[in-house]
């Protein structure tokens, strides 16, 4: 805690926890200052922040920060779901994986430490227990897709709030399990709270005792012989929630109590985004320079890239770049994480966002192209 030390007038520690700080507020704090980072598995880190000045941060279980990070001279965004809990409001957490080839992780894993800066946008998003009250949850992650689910239940955990949970967290070994001993000491601190650990294989922990395998109709019937009177919440890698919603799906579960949500930004591919470009083909939105235009069309140039693009006035800038075949930065797609954030450099949009970009952004020429439409032509800084 020495890193707190020197921040607040007086005795700073008693100050922090005695005084009242503001309520963090995005619009007008968007500085995090690195307080600590703590390795929670050999490729898994967690990571610590605080404002400049004593602030509370105020976030349902779930949500997610978009950190605006410099990154050998580019300008990157990235989300990132909190893995503390809003009943310890002093500090809020990310918990990163290492992905080889990722740009963001694998910098935040070599280079953020105590005292470091970043900016960061949010709290924002509704992947969140606390919308959904029910009698029964599920929870369901798969690697590092475990943080907004372990935000939940530390948010439970702490609020001493009985709660009927089966937890359910796959991983590739035992050594691969993120937050293994704290999920374990909830269990015992709460009697309604089941967790379950899964792996594929035994890696450096033989005589396991555990699961072993991926996650199936057969296994999850055992762990969570009740499952469909659960309301479900999964986040993990894409190929995790697809099996997910396979097993579920040929188990006649509600669908309408299920919820995910998964960050994999860098796990994109360019064939991800043919794929994305095809299945949009294939629902019937036929790409715009083909299409015979019944509304507007206007000329969108990407600056840095030199591409230039045909968008209807009805269509978003994202959409018909994705058509194109460009792969530009994006998530939410409903301008609520403000990933696709980008300079407009000339022309005029119709934005229509819920949260993801901040007035003064906007006032600075910024835009959220995933809920941007035309109406003029356009000039793109990407």
């Amino acid at each position: 805690m020495s890193e707190l030390n020197g921040r607040v007038g007086g005795d700073p520690l008693i100050s922090l926890v005695t005084s009242v700080p503001k309520v963090w507020d995005p619009e007008e704090d968007d500085v995090l200052v690195c307080r600590q980072v703590r390795v929670e598995t050999h490729d898994v880190k967690t990571f610590l922040f605080s404002a400049r000045e004593p602030r509370l941060f105020r976030f349902k279980p779930g949500q997610f920060l978009t950190l605006d990070l410099e990154i050998n001279g580019a300008t990157i965004q990235r989300c990132y779901t909190i893995s503390s809990s809003p009943a310890r409001p002093h500090l809020v957490s990310i918990t990163v994986k290492r992905v080889p080839g990722g740009p963001v992780s694998n910098w935040l894993h070599d280079t953020m430490a105590p005292g470091k800066e970043i900016r960061a946008v949010g709290p924002l998003g509704e992947f969140t227990a606390f919308d959904h009250p029910a009698p029964k949850y599920l929870f369901l992650s798969g690697g590092s897709g475990i943080t907004p689910l372990m935000s939940m239940a530390r948010a439970f955990h702490d609020l001493s709030e009985p709660r009927d949970i089966v937890f359910v967290h796959a991983a590739r070994t035992p050594a691969d399990i993120i937050f293994r001993t704290e999920l374990d000491l909830m269990a015992r601190n709460m009697p309604g709270f089941k967790v379950v650990h899964v792996v594929e294989g035994e890696g450096g922990e033989p005589g396991w005792a555990g699961l072993r395998g991926r996650l199936s109709k057969e296994m999850l019937a055992v762990v969570a012989p009740d499952f469909a009177e659960r309301t479900v919440f999964t986040c993990g890698p894409s190929p995790f929630m697809a099996a997910v919603r396979a097993i579920l799906g040929a188990s006649g579960y509600e669908m309408a109590r299920y919820h995910e949500e998964s960050f994999n930004f860098e796990e994109l591919s360019p064939a991800d985004v043919a794929d994305i470009a095809e299945a949009q083909v294939a629902a019937g939105e036929t790409p715009a320079a083909d299409a015979a235009p019944a509304v507007p069309t206007f000329r969108v140039e990407f600056r840095k890239s030199g591409k230039v693009i045909e968008c209807a006035a009805d269509r978003f800038v994202l959409d018909a770049a994705r058509l194109a075949g460009m792969r530009l930065p994006s998530s939410c797609t409903k301008g609520l994480c403000g990933t696709c954030k980008s300079k407009l450099l000339e022309g005029k949009v119709d934005m229509q966002h819920q949260g993801g970009i901040r007035q003064r952004e906007i006032d600075a020429g910024m835009a959220l192209l995933c809920c941007a439409k035309p109406l003029t032509d356009l000039v793109v800084d990407r």
